[in-house]
């Protein structure tokens, strides 16, 4: 499903330490180059992400160790980073203000993660156990509120209003998201609709930002801003459908969490309004039993998987995903060709094609 990107001649890019970076592969090596791409940015932003976790209360630094070894894309700082490059920002003020900005959207996502987990009980995060399952739901939630914390420590040190407004927004609608999600928890009658505007809240308005205060950073035109902050949101839009539909498609070892957390926890996500709206009577008393009256059994998410794969809403799923991560291609057309653009592009392409 992923586009391939080829620049000129070797399809190949320099990155800052001078070395060379593949940007013709698609799928999770397109990301890959995009991080390899920005391994001096991405470094000196991973700095700042320990620095600041930093705390004389001894657990917070504790927990805050082991989301960090359980890794992470960190792809929303990764489109900070990109955007504010792609924009022109050459940091020759030695103030690296997009890598404290980038660091600061990697908090706020931490901080929903971690909330997040708490919320839907989860007991694996990145293929290790949730930091709710070792340390407990209170250091969790108040840890998240620390991360919060030290998100708008940074912000306030930057100084620009522009940025501030853009995350201090961001945090509001992912709030907002994850409230809207709960609502529509175990509710067939959720629309499409209803849905995207979930997702959207959930997870791409943090991406849409990410990409938008890159841009500021980098100086960007009004029109170079709105065209990053619409590449975010459509990028954050694809993956996150395709986040829902690898949560019954996946291979738990691969995707890093429980597959059939969603199915579990009654979530109404995509693939399942595509099998109930595609499914028979039979099917759907099925889906109102196990979705909207919680009544589950072991062999019910075994039963689920096979009318999903039967009304093909996996493929309905990632359709739509192709469809997000094309309109997010687009709207970098009035950028000019050159490495970091071939990559964005790539890594649009990556959010509709990824298997974690």
């Amino acid at each position: 499903m992923g586009v391939a990107v080829s620049l000129p001649e070797s399809g190949r890019a320099t990155s800052q330490d001078g070395s060379s970076v593949s940007v013709s592969k698609p799928g999770e090596a397109g990301l890959k180059a995009l991080a390899d791409y920005l391994a001096q940015d991405m470094r000196a932003c991973n700095q700042v992400i320990v620095a600041r976790m930093q705390s004389p209360v001894a657990l917070i630094p504790q927990l805050a160790a082991h989301l960090v070894a359980a890794g992470g894309k960190r792809l929303r700082p990764l489109l900070t980073l990109a955007a504010a490059r792609l924009c022109g920002y050459d940091n020759q003020d030695g103030k690296l203000r997009h890598v404290e900005i980038a660091a600061c959207v990697e908090f706020i996502h931490t901080a929903t993660l971690l909330h997040d987990d708490v919320v839907d009980e989860s007991q694996l995060r990145r293929g290790l156990a949730s930091a709710n399952a070792i340390f407990g739901n209170k250091a969790s939630v108040l840890v998240g509120d620390f991360l919060f914390a030290r998100a708008f420590q940074i912000l306030t040190a930057d100084a620009s209003l522009d940025v501030m407004a853009i995350l201090s927004a961001a945090s509001a609608t992912l709030a907002e998201g994850e409230v809207m999600q709960m609502t529509t928890q175990n509710d067939l009658s959720t629309s499409v609709d209803q849905y995207l505007q979930v997702i959207y809240g959930k997870t791409a308005a943090l991406f849409a930002a990410a990409c938008e205060a890159g841009a500021v950073i980098g100086e960007a035109t009004p029109e170079q801003r709105e065209a990053l902050r619409v590449y975010g949101a459509n990028l954050g839009m694809a993956f996150q459908l395709v986040d829902d539909a690898l949560d019954y498609a996946a291979d738990q070892a691969v995707l890093g969490k429980e597959v059939g957390d969603d199915f579990r926890e009654g979530k109404v996500t995509l693939p399942v309004l595509a099998a109930y709206e595609a499914g028979s009577e039979e099917d759907r008393v099925f889906w109102r039993r196990v979705i909207e009256d919680s009544e589950q059994m072991p062999e019910d998410l075994d039963a689920a998987l096979a009318l999903i794969a039967q009304t093909d809403a996996i493929g309905a799923t990632l359709r739509k995903a192709e469809e997000y991560a094309a309109k997010a291609r687009e709207a970098l057309a009035l950028f000019p060709d050159c490495d970091i653009h071939s990559l964005l592009i790539e890594t649009a392409s990556y959010s509709a094609s990824r298997e974690r």
